[in-house]
């Protein structure tokens, strides 16, 4: 299915959705959702019987930092019965970055949601745990941003091979041996 059908078919679903089609390098089909109808789109998607995208292979972020929309949310989403893959994004504000959350379409975005708040600091809306889940709860930011501040204090250091000859390896495996008590 190209995706000028494939709008047809999500338009005819979600009739109040703003869809277009969208160039893509790999031939991937790859369509913009409005942020608004994103969650009814999902469903339509995974739920319509003559589109069937069962399959949530992932779900990442991207920033496009200065330029505005800030961010674009990806799903990429595979049809296994049609042997189909689709991506869809969905265009954010950096002021009001925020969707719905598309845990109740497929269950695993849950921890794909985490993840992407976690590192970018886009919020999904009735999330169902939404925590931290890469960084420690006491981290401030978010480290994929790219305005995040990079600060290393950390004097470079440099190091040398470890060369060690064989008798000195032999020695070495003699001793751990022992101090093992095997």
């Amino acid at each position: 299915m190209d995706s000028t059908a494939l709008l047809q078919l999500l338009q005819e679903a979600v009739p109040s959705a703003r869809l277009e089609s969208a160039p893509a390098i790999d031939l991937q089909p790859t369509i913009y959702v409005d942020r608004d109808s994103a969650p009814a789109v999902l469903h339509a998607l995974r739920h319509r019987p003559e589109l069937g995208f069962t399959f949530l292979a992932e779900l990442t972020a991207v920033d496009g930092w200065p330029r505005e929309p800030r961010f674009e949310v990806v799903y990429l989403l595979v049809s296994i019965d049609r042997r189909a893959r689709l991506r869809v994004k969905v265009r954010l504000d950096g002021a009001d970055a925020r969707i719905g959350t598309a845990t109740p379409v497929w269950p695993a975005a849950n921890w794909l949601e985490r993840e992407v708040w976690d590192l970018f600091g886009i919020v999904f809306d009735g999330h169902p745990d939404p925590r931290r889940l890469l960084m420690p709860e006491d981290w401030e930011g978010y480290p994929l941003r790219k305005d995040y501040p990079v600060q290393i204090r950390k004097k470079p250091q440099t190091g040398e091979p470890l060369q060690v000859s064989e008798e000195e390896f032999r020695a070495n495996v003699a001793r751990d041996r022992l101090t093992r008590g095997s």
